[in-house]
């Protein structure tokens, strides 16, 4: 039993349990606190880890990089260096160091953003706190937590979105920042980079310096006074809402109003702290700073839209080019992106990009080209009539204005500069006369013949280009070709004479960079059909080589570029470059002199248009495309050239009878603008010309020193030459020679056509004679469509009746004699008597012979014979004391004479003469057969009556017998019943209605038959 008891428990204090208890509880709450801190701080390290796991850790040379770099402002400027505008970006930046930065600049900033900035390492615990109080008691003040560090490391480097992960990153950024940089380095660099609203031109302005230069127009920081330095400090917290300017640099009054209240916050705050004691605040309260607002102003990019854009555009390439010389423009174009980079660079570079344009030119010709007076109003159906020109110092290529376009905001495109167009006519002068002139081919006296061109056409098989004027003149000086821009002068020199690759090779080194591979068979390239066309540009650069005495000078526009500190990063560097000599700039000078001196010249209007005209030596050209959807102006002074196009944005609408002259009148404007404003620039009162210029007398026929026939001719032409170009050699192109003309061409006769059909005369052997021209362009007219064929007297150029000929006459003898004319008539006006009729049928005949008998007696050969082709119509003279019978014959080309014609009659009652008996020999007269027509000519018509009314009188007979075989009767009338009578009409009826109102006079009828005609009738008179 006593095994089984059990020793009683001690028993212990109850305070000393309650000891261990409490011991033991607090021991666990500490180890479960300390664990729960653990797990807390692990997470919290977790997840910051996980805010800032991809952010990188940017080491010192990445953030004394991004912090010093900042996005400068670049500005443009005309030739004078006066400002055209800044370069377009979100930014207008201007970099200011600390030590240039002014006290209260400084004082203001930190009071209202930052006041423990010299203390704290980056994050400001009590301003954090102080924020925090400030945001939950809803206090006046609110200071804001971040500081300085922090902002500037949000906006160098984060986003601006309010995460926690970017203000943990933030915090991390700026406990590194301050590492690596000074505090007078943060604070310089976030004055430099933090938005202070829009300036007074309407941009976003960065930056304390251009804050105080966009808001207050102040470029010294120490002008700057407390109440605008606090004003400019209150700004980036909110720069859209306090921004005292909309982005057209228009007053914006509620932010202004906003940004005076929170001026007045910070003016406060800098009390508080102590920066500035109660009367500097009491002064800078009082301070109306709206007074001191800067004007507004409109941007560049408003006031100078295409010449800002074109700047930004030619320096970027400039740059890019300069960077990687083996580029070339035509690489940038299919590059853009290239270019896009570049231009990028330029704009946020701080660059400054200084220009040849002359302010007060450029502005005039914007004047000129935005005056609706001057242009044809608006359509609808085809827009607005555009305008584009250049002007040039051609001394050195320097571009003094530009005229690009009518409307920047109708149409971005530099029309200038960016545009091409066929250049119409202008390009006859580059591309023909100039480079023919400089190699010898011609001189302003040489002969070029304006007579058609057959040129091969892939399309149609043959083409068979016109002047202007669907005229050809035949033999023409140069200068006359020039002066009136034919097309076919300028076609032969160009496909024949120069040869197309040659003309072209010239052409390029005037400048013209847009001609393509397939212009290189482009046989009308020379009128203005090229792929794609020219710029105003080029060509204007082209022709101001003629009065640069034949150097040709790249234009330009971009003088020289400078870095942000001033340093040239390009500078232009002239390269001129003899093209051709002097002589021969002298000469096409002089020829384009006459272009506008003659009155047949294309640019005579100037002479009017141009009010100086006189006063300035001025020569050009002009041009035009066809249904004149394109026309040009290429002219020049001594000192100056001036390049102008006119027409729609569409080349398929044509200007209308105005716009045609549109280019000239333009021209002109701007150039009288140009005389009146700028003088200085117009200081030569001639065109140079140099030695070896000499005037000679040539054969207007062929261009060579004139022969004895020439001179007998009176075919001589007088005009300048290059001095070793004077032809040595006598003209042979003058023959004197018969020929016989058929169809306007003439041709060798046949031997038995008869001498009175012949026409002996001084005529011109031509490079090519009309006649085998003829059958050339009958033969190809033959292939082309029936639609595209012109009549061939449309081809016969002016002079074709001087033209010696080389092929027989084409009419060939039929064998048999030809048939008289018909319709023979008798009419008489201003007191001569006129005789007309129409050609004989037959196809062989030459010619016709006039017959005149005198009271019946026998017909003697009237006058010249007349050519078949020429205008049928003979000139006769009469006296009234004798009556006079009048008929006509036809000549075949082997001399066969036809039966007479109808006989007319003029005078009393005629006799009728004795007729020959028929065909006379050829080339004898006939008359003198005895044998009479076989059969009889019939009775004179009997029983005339004559019944009048208020329009007309009806005469009326008795008709011939059967046997007679009349075939028609024929009416004879003498208005003052004199005796003279004229043919009025014939009819195969007994009567007659001749309408004439105030019909007075007497009448007479005739009957005929195959034998002949008969005697009058007897005569009856009307009053």
């Amino acid at each position: 039993m006593q095994e089984d008891r059990q020793p009683a428990p001690t028993k212990r204090s109850k305070w000393r349990t309650f000891g261990i208890v409490t011991f033991i509880t607090v021991k666990w709450m500490v180890y479960f606190g300390i664990f729960i801190g653990l797990l807390a701080g692990g997470a919290v390290t977790g997840y910051v880890a996980a805010l800032v796991k991809n952010e990188e850790v940017r080491p010192r040379t990445v953030i004394e990089e991004r912090v010093g770099e900042n996005s400068l402002t670049g500005y443009v400027y005309f030739n004078d260096d006066s400002l055209v505008g800044q370069l377009r970006t979100d930014e207008d930046r201007m970099i200011v160091e600390y030590e240039d930065l002014p006290p209260q600049v400084i004082d203001a900033l930190l009071a209202i953003e930052d006041n423990n900035f010299f203390e704290h390492y980056g994050v400001d615990i009590n301003g954090l706190g102080r924020a925090v109080k400030q945001k939950l008691l809803n206090e006046e003040t609110q200071t804001g937590g971040s500081t300085l560090t922090q902002q500037l490391a949000r906006r160098v480097f984060l986003s601006l979105d309010k995460t926690d992960s970017r203000k943990i990153k933030e915090i991390f950024l700026s406990l590194r920042m301050e590492r690596y940089l000074t505090k007078p380095e943060i604070l310089a660099a976030y004055l430099n980079k933090m938005p202070f609203g829009n300036g007074s031109s309407g941009y976003q302005v960065f930056g304390i310096k251009a804050a105080a230069k966009g808001i207050f127009n102040i470029t010294d920081l120490n002008q700057i006074n407390i109440a605008q330095a606090a004003y400019l400090a209150g700004l980036p917290q909110r720069p859209s809402a306090y921004t005292a300017y909309t982005g057209k640099g228009q007053y914006n009054e509620e932010g202004i109003k906003l940004a005076i209240e929170r001026q007045q916050m910070v003016l406060r705050r800098m009390l508080e702290t102590g920066r500035i004691d109660q009367q500097q605040y009491d002064e800078a309260l009082a301070f109306d700073v709206r007074k001191t607002l800067a004007a507004p102003s409109e941007k560049a990019y408003t006031t100078y839209p295409y010449l800002m854009l074109e700047a930004e555009r030619q320096a970027a390439e400039i740059m890019l080019m300069q960077q990687d010389p083996d580029l070339t423009k035509a690489d940038l174009k299919e590059n853009p992106q290239l270019l896009e980079e570049a231009r990028d660079h330029l704009l946020r570079g701080g660059y400054k990009v200084y220009t040849t344009i002359d302010k007060d030119i450029y502005k005039f010709m914007r004047e000129i080209g935005s005056n609706e007076e001057n242009f044809t109003p608006y359509s609808e159906e085809k827009g607005l009539e555009q305008v584009a020109a250049v002007m040039l110092d051609h001394k050195t290529g320097a571009i003094l204005g530009m005229l690009e376009g009518r409307d920047f905001y109708e149409e971005q495109m530099n029309y200038a500069t960016q545009m091409t167009r066929q250049p119409g006519s202008t390009m006859k002068t580059i591309a023909a006369y100039l480079p023919a002139i400089e190699q010898g081919i011609i001189q302003p006296a040489s002969i070029i013949d304006d007579s058609p061109i057959v040129m091969k056409d892939y399309q149609k098989g043959f083409h068979i280009p016109m002047n202007v004027d669907k005229k050809f003149s035949g033999l023409v000086t140069a200068r006359e070709a020039l002066n009136k821009s034919m097309n076919i002068p300028a076609l032969k020199i160009f496909n024949e004479e120069l040869k197309i690759e040659n003309a072209w090779a010239f052409v390029k080194k005037l400048g013209i960079t847009t001609l393509q591979p397939e212009d290189a068979g482009a046989q009308t390239g020379v009128i203005g059909g090229l792929s794609v066309g020219v710029s105003v540009e080029e060509l204007t650069n082209a022709y101001g080589s003629i009065p640069n005495n034949g150097i040709y000078n790249d234009s330009y526009m971009i003088e020289k570029i400078t870095d942000a500190e001033g340093k040239i990063v390009y500078e232009h560097e002239a390269k001129p470059e003899r093209v051709f000599s002097e002589q021969s700039a002298f000469l096409i000078t002089d020829m384009l002199s006459t272009v506008i001196s003659s009155p047949s010249g294309s640019g005579h209007g100037l002479t009017s248009q141009f009010e100086h005209y006189g006063d300035i030596p001025i020569a050009g050209k002009t041009g035009s495309t066809q249904s004149y959807g394109d026309v040009w102006f290429m002219g020049f002074s001594p000192d100056v050239t001036l390049g102008v196009w006119a027409g729609y944005e569409e080349q398929i609408n044509s200007l209308s009878t105005e716009g045609k002259k549109r280019a000239r009148a333009i021209w002109a404007k701007i150039m009288d603008q140009l005389v009146e404003k700028k003088p200085e620039l117009l200081v030569t009162d001639k065109f140079n010309k140099p030695d070896g210029i000499v005037k000679a007398t040539v054969s207007s026929a062929s261009g060579l020193l004139p022969s004895q026939l020439t001179k007998e001719a009176g075919m001589l032409v007088t005009d300048w030459f290059n001095k070793k170009y004077v032809p040595k050699a006598v003209d042979e192109s003058l023959v004197k020679m018969a020929f016989i003309t058929y169809e306007g061409v003439n041709y060798v006769p046949n031997p038995a056509t008869p001498l009175d059909m012949l026409k002996e005369q001084i005529v011109v052997k031509r490079k090519k004679p009309l006649d085998a021209l003829m059958d050339e362009i009958n033969a190809a007219q033959a292939k082309l469509p029936a639609k595209s064929r012109r009549p061939m007297s449309v081809y016969l150029p002016k002079d074709a009746a001087n033209d010696a000929p080389s092929k027989p006459d084409p009419r060939v003898d039929d064998g048999a004699a030809p048939p008289p004319p018909s319709n023979v008539r008798l009419n008489q006006a201003d007191g001569v008597l006129i005789l007309t009729f129409t050609d004989s049928a037959a196809k062989d005949v030459v010619g016709y012979r006039v017959y005149k008998a005198i009271d019946g007696n026998a017909p003697t050969k009237e006058g010249e014979s007349i050519p078949a082709g020429n205008e049928y119509k003979a000139k006769l003279y009469a006296s009234n004391a004798h009556s006079y019978s009048f008929y006509v014959t036809s000549v075949d080309v082997v001399g066969n004479e036809s039966q007479p014609s109808l006989m007319v009659h003029y005078g009393d009652a005629p006799a009728i003469p004795e007729l020959p008996t028929g065909p006379g020999e050829g080339g004898e007269e006939p008359g003198g057969g005895t044998e009479q027509p076989s059969g009889n000519a019939p009775a004179a018509p009997e029983g005339l009556q004559a019944n009048k009314n208020e329009v007309s009188v009806t005469l009326s007979w008795t008709p011939n017998s059967v046997s007679d075989q009349v075939t028609q009767y024929h009416i004879y009338h003498s208005p003052g019943n004199n005796g003279q009578y004229s043919l009025i009409g014939s009819t195969s009826e007994s009567q007659f209605e001749y309408i004439d109102v105030l019909v007075t006079g007497a009448f007479y009828v005739t009957s005929e038959n195959a034998s002949g005609q008969s005697a009058p009738s007897q005569i009856i008179v009307v009053n």
